[in-house]
Protein backbone atom coordinates (compact mmCIF):
# COMPACT_ATOMS: atom_id res chain seq x y z
CA UNK A 1 0.00 0.00 0.00
CA UNK A 2 2.77 2.52 0.69
CA UNK A 3 4.78 1.36 -2.53
CA UNK A 4 1.07 2.69 -4.34
CA UNK A 5 0.89 5.87 -2.26
CA UNK A 6 5.01 6.79 -3.19
CA UNK A 7 4.45 5.59 -7.29
CA UNK A 8 1.02 7.99 -7.20
CA UNK A 9 2.53 10.47 -5.68
CA UNK A 10 5.76 10.61 -7.81
CA UNK A 11 3.88 9.69 -10.91
CA UNK A 12 1.76 13.10 -9.75
CA UNK A 13 4.11 15.65 -8.62
CA UNK A 14 6.34 14.74 -11.66
CA UNK A 15 3.63 15.30 -14.18
CA UNK A 16 2.71 18.07 -12.65
CA UNK A 17 5.79 20.38 -12.85
CA UNK A 18 6.00 18.37 -16.15
CA UNK A 19 3.32 20.09 -17.46
CA UNK A 20 3.11 23.14 -15.62
CA UNK A 21 7.02 24.41 -16.03
CA UNK A 22 6.47 23.87 -19.70
CA UNK A 23 3.12 25.81 -20.05
CA UNK A 24 4.31 28.69 -18.00
CA UNK A 25 7.72 29.10 -20.23
CA UNK A 26 5.68 29.02 -22.97
CA UNK A 27 2.69 31.05 -21.41
CA UNK A 28 5.19 33.27 -19.58
CA UNK A 29 9.13 33.08 -19.80
CA UNK A 30 9.09 33.42 -23.56
CA UNK A 31 6.75 36.26 -23.77
CA UNK A 32 8.52 38.12 -21.06
CA UNK A 33 11.86 37.77 -22.47
CA UNK A 34 10.47 39.61 -25.36
CA UNK A 35 10.43 42.84 -23.21
CA UNK A 36 14.34 43.19 -22.93
CA UNK A 37 15.39 46.42 -24.28
CA UNK A 38 17.67 44.40 -26.87
CA UNK A 39 16.76 41.80 -28.89
CA UNK A 40 20.05 39.84 -28.36
CA UNK A 41 19.27 40.15 -24.58
CA UNK A 42 15.67 38.37 -25.33
CA UNK A 43 17.84 36.01 -26.34
CA UNK A 44 20.31 35.53 -23.52
CA UNK A 45 17.00 35.96 -21.12
CA UNK A 46 14.84 33.45 -22.52
CA UNK A 47 18.06 30.93 -22.59
CA UNK A 48 18.84 31.38 -18.97
CA UNK A 49 15.59 30.69 -18.22
CA UNK A 50 14.82 27.30 -20.06
CA UNK A 51 18.78 26.43 -19.52
CA UNK A 52 17.66 26.78 -15.53
CA UNK A 53 14.99 24.81 -15.98
CA UNK A 54 15.94 21.80 -17.64
CA UNK A 55 17.47 20.14 -14.87
CA UNK A 56 14.41 20.27 -12.81
CA UNK A 57 11.80 19.55 -15.83
CA UNK A 58 14.47 16.20 -16.13
CA UNK A 59 14.20 14.91 -12.46
CA UNK A 60 10.05 15.80 -12.97
CA UNK A 61 10.27 13.71 -15.95
CA UNK A 62 12.05 10.81 -14.04
CA UNK A 63 9.44 11.41 -11.10
CA UNK A 64 6.80 10.42 -12.90
CA UNK A 65 8.15 7.98 -15.21
CA UNK A 66 9.91 6.08 -11.89
CA UNK A 67 5.85 6.85 -10.50
CA UNK A 68 4.39 5.41 -13.64
CA UNK A 69 6.20 2.30 -13.35
CA UNK A 70 5.75 1.52 -9.88
CA UNK A 71 1.94 2.31 -10.19
CA UNK A 72 1.87 -0.60 -13.35
CA UNK A 73 3.60 -3.08 -11.06
CA UNK A 74 1.56 -2.52 -7.87
CA UNK A 75 -2.08 -2.53 -10.61
CA UNK A 76 -0.28 -5.24 -12.88
CA UNK A 77 -3.48 -7.73 -11.87
CA UNK A 78 -5.77 -4.86 -12.37
CA UNK A 79 -4.49 -3.73 -15.97
CA UNK A 80 -4.80 -7.96 -16.95
CA UNK A 81 -8.00 -8.48 -15.39
CA UNK A 82 -10.67 -5.39 -15.04
CA UNK A 83 -12.20 -4.04 -18.53
CA UNK A 84 -10.44 -0.58 -19.62
CA UNK A 85 -7.53 -0.63 -17.68
CA UNK A 86 -5.50 -2.15 -20.40
CA UNK A 87 -6.80 0.17 -22.69
CA UNK A 88 -6.04 3.30 -20.70
CA UNK A 89 -2.52 1.91 -19.92
CA UNK A 90 -1.83 1.95 -23.48
CA UNK A 91 -3.44 5.19 -24.07
CA UNK A 92 -1.16 6.51 -21.33
CA UNK A 93 1.87 5.23 -22.47
CA UNK A 94 1.45 6.15 -25.55
CA UNK A 95 1.06 9.49 -24.61
CA UNK A 96 4.00 9.34 -22.35
CA UNK A 97 6.09 8.48 -25.12
CA UNK A 98 4.85 11.48 -27.49
CA UNK A 99 6.01 14.00 -24.94
CA UNK A 100 8.95 12.12 -24.18
CA UNK A 101 10.40 12.42 -27.96
CA UNK A 102 8.51 16.04 -28.08
CA UNK A 103 10.57 17.19 -24.89
CA UNK A 104 13.51 15.54 -26.08
CA UNK A 105 13.25 16.54 -29.29
CA UNK A 106 12.58 20.10 -28.13
CA UNK A 107 15.66 19.88 -25.94
CA UNK A 108 18.02 19.59 -28.77
CA UNK A 109 16.22 22.92 -30.67
CA UNK A 110 16.95 24.61 -27.15
CA UNK A 111 20.75 23.77 -26.78
CA UNK A 112 21.11 25.12 -30.70
CA UNK A 113 19.65 27.86 -29.38
CA UNK A 114 21.01 28.42 -26.16
CA UNK A 115 24.49 27.50 -27.95
CA UNK A 116 24.37 31.00 -29.64
CA UNK A 117 24.12 32.64 -26.48
CA UNK A 118 22.94 36.53 -26.94
CA UNK A 119 20.71 35.44 -30.12
CA UNK A 120 18.42 38.59 -31.54
CA UNK A 121 15.01 36.89 -30.63
CA UNK A 122 11.50 39.00 -30.63
CA UNK A 123 10.92 36.35 -28.35
CA UNK A 124 12.44 33.33 -26.93
CA UNK A 125 11.14 31.77 -29.38
CA UNK A 126 10.53 34.22 -32.35
CA UNK A 127 13.79 35.23 -34.40
CA UNK A 128 14.56 38.72 -35.73
CA UNK A 129 15.85 38.83 -39.30
CA UNK A 130 18.98 39.29 -37.90
CA UNK A 131 18.84 35.77 -36.13
CA UNK A 132 21.25 33.12 -37.94
CA UNK A 133 19.41 30.77 -40.58
CA UNK A 134 19.67 27.46 -38.45
CA UNK A 135 18.98 29.29 -34.80
CA UNK A 136 16.02 30.78 -36.82
CA UNK A 137 14.79 27.76 -37.85
CA UNK A 138 14.94 26.37 -34.48
CA UNK A 139 13.33 28.93 -32.45
CA UNK A 140 10.29 28.79 -35.28
CA UNK A 141 10.18 24.96 -34.56
CA UNK A 142 9.93 25.36 -30.90
CA UNK A 143 7.60 28.60 -31.34
CA UNK A 144 4.68 25.37 -32.64
CA UNK A 145 6.23 22.59 -30.01
CA UNK A 146 6.29 24.92 -26.96
CA UNK A 147 2.55 24.53 -27.03
CA UNK A 148 2.83 20.70 -28.19
CA UNK A 149 4.86 19.12 -24.41
CA UNK A 150 1.78 21.21 -22.84
CA UNK A 151 -0.96 19.80 -24.36
CA UNK A 152 0.54 16.95 -24.40
CA UNK A 153 1.12 16.30 -20.82
CA UNK A 154 -1.95 18.09 -20.15
CA UNK A 155 -3.76 15.41 -22.07
CA UNK A 156 -2.01 13.05 -19.58
CA UNK A 157 -3.24 14.68 -16.50
CA UNK A 158 -6.98 13.65 -17.95
CA UNK A 159 -6.28 10.16 -18.60
CA UNK A 160 -4.42 10.29 -14.95
CA UNK A 161 -7.80 11.63 -13.28
CA UNK A 162 -9.76 8.99 -15.44
CA UNK A 163 -7.39 5.93 -14.24
CA UNK A 164 -7.97 7.14 -10.60
CA UNK A 165 -11.63 6.87 -11.44
CA UNK A 166 -11.35 3.16 -12.62
CA UNK A 167 -10.15 2.14 -9.02
CA UNK A 168 -12.76 2.87 -7.00
CA UNK A 169 -14.26 -0.35 -5.58
CA UNK A 170 -17.49 0.15 -7.28
CA UNK A 171 -15.62 0.54 -10.67
CA UNK A 172 -13.25 -1.99 -10.17
CA UNK A 173 -16.52 -4.48 -9.20
CA UNK A 174 -17.91 -4.06 -12.43
CA UNK A 175 -14.86 -4.06 -14.66
CA UNK A 176 -14.13 -7.07 -13.14
CA UNK A 177 -17.57 -8.60 -13.73
CA UNK A 178 -17.52 -7.14 -17.32
CA UNK A 179 -14.32 -8.91 -18.05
Amino acid sequence: MARNTLSRSLHDLGLSAWFGGTLANAVALNPAAGEASRSKDTGRIANAGWDRWTPVNAAAIGAHLVGSVGQLIGNRRRVAGQRGVAGMSVLKTALTAAALGVTAYSRVLGQVVSGEGSTPSRSGTKPTKRTKAEVAAAQEQLHRLQWVIPALTGALVAVSSYAGEQQRPSEVARGLAQR
